[in-house]
């Protein structure tokens, strides 16, 4: 497979198809914003329906592992996942 970068948007999507999965929603229903903190690392704000949710990195690794799953056909559970924030584009992911 090889490293694949995941871009900001992309993990953006990844939360949104994988909330919406769960809730049975339309992904469009979703709406989210990435953080990260020194202290507490990554994580995310979800809005459904005016309700927020927070996400740890935990839920943005399984988000991602839905996304690698359904839309690029990846084997979820065989890709090393890693987030990092980087200065130019924000929070991205590489899996290997």
């Amino acid at each position: 497979m090889g490293k694949i970068k995941i871009t900001e948007q992309e993990i953006i999507n990844a939360l949104c198809l994988h909330i919406a999965h769960k809730k049975d929603i339309k992904p469009q229903e979703v709406e989210v914003e990435l953080m990260y903190d020194d202290d507490y690392g990554f994580s995310a704000e979800a809005y459904v329906n005016d309700r927020k949710q927070v996400l740890i990195t935990a839920n943005i690794i399984e988000a991602l592992r839905f996304y690698l799953e359904t839309q690029l056909n990846i084997d979820p559970f065989s890709a090393a996942l890693e987030l990092v924030l980087n200065d130019n584009e924000g929070i991205i992911a590489f899996a290997e």
